[in-house]
């Protein structure tokens, strides 16, 4: 069944990964490449987030959630609808416009951007047909459009609501250590915190529970290993803060 586009209305996600070997903060990006039609210029050759138009019988998450899945193959992902973009500008790049007249899309598109949250290992990109790699959000490559904008504000946003929900266990193991959850913050707020006062606040939470198991296959001494109880979390913390920096 073909499906009728909105032809004006697009949306955009941000796939945010976090890599526990590297303690960095990843985003999800796809290849956009272009040739001439005699196959002698390469026209365009960059990265850009993943995104589609909206179909008519779709509901905006809907349609995320569809882009999600034909990326990464997978659903019920954590996701935030962030904001709106409409600049009458945000299109109108030399190599934007090559893609643009390829695909035969509209010139003023409008973009509602989401983030997703998701272990990077989830990701089969070895046999991804988008070409799909994981960049840290500290060392992006060149972007087409206006990306770069929607994965700084899609990180601004991250970083508000990181303080006021736990979010970020969607990135990381269902067993993790302190100090793993430490270094998520580090990677998203970009600060450095004190590693007793973290702690102390982090283990005193109800729905941080400690579990009787430890690291293993690491050199140094292993450390406790806890897990996250959203279920506690619900019952005990609505609305709360996680912790305070």
């Amino acid at each position: 069944m073909l499906h009728k586009k909105i032809q004006n209305i697009s949306v955009d996600c941000v796939v945010f990964g976090y890599d526990t070997k590297t303690k960095s903060l990843n985003v999800l990006l796809i290849r956009r490449y272009l040739e001439s039609q005699d196959k002698a210029e390469v026209l365009v050759d960059d990265h850009v987030i993943t995104g589609y138009h909206m179909y008519e019988h779709e509901t905006l998450d809907e349609t995320a959630t569809r882009v999600l899945k034909e990326l990464t193959g997978l659903t019920n992902q954590y996701k935030k609808q962030f904001k709106a973009f409409g600049d009458p500008d945000r299109l109108t790049g030399e190599k934007d416009l090559l893609w643009i007249n390829n695909e035969k899309f509209n010139h003023r598109t409008i973009t509602i951007a989401y983030y997703f949250l998701l272990k990077t290992e989830e990701v089969d990109i070895n046999n991804n047909q988008y070409q799909a790699n994981w960049f840290p959000v500290k060392d992006l490559p060149n972007l087409g459009f206006d990306h770069e904008q929607i994965i700084m504000e899609a990180l601004e946003n991250l970083k508000t609501k990181c303080l006021s929900e736990p979010i970020i266990f969607e990135l990381l193991p269902d067993r993790f250590t302190i100090n793993e959850v430490q270094d998520v913050y580090q990677s998203i707020l970009n600060i450095e915190l004190d590693n007793r006062n973290f702690r102390r606040k982090l283990i005193s939470k109800k729905c941080i529970i400690a579990l009787d198991e430890k690291q293993t296959g690491v050199s140094k001494k292993p450390s406790q290993l806890y897990m996250f109880s959203k279920d506690v979390y619900e019952k005990l913390f609505q609305k709360n803060y996680l912790i305070s920096i």
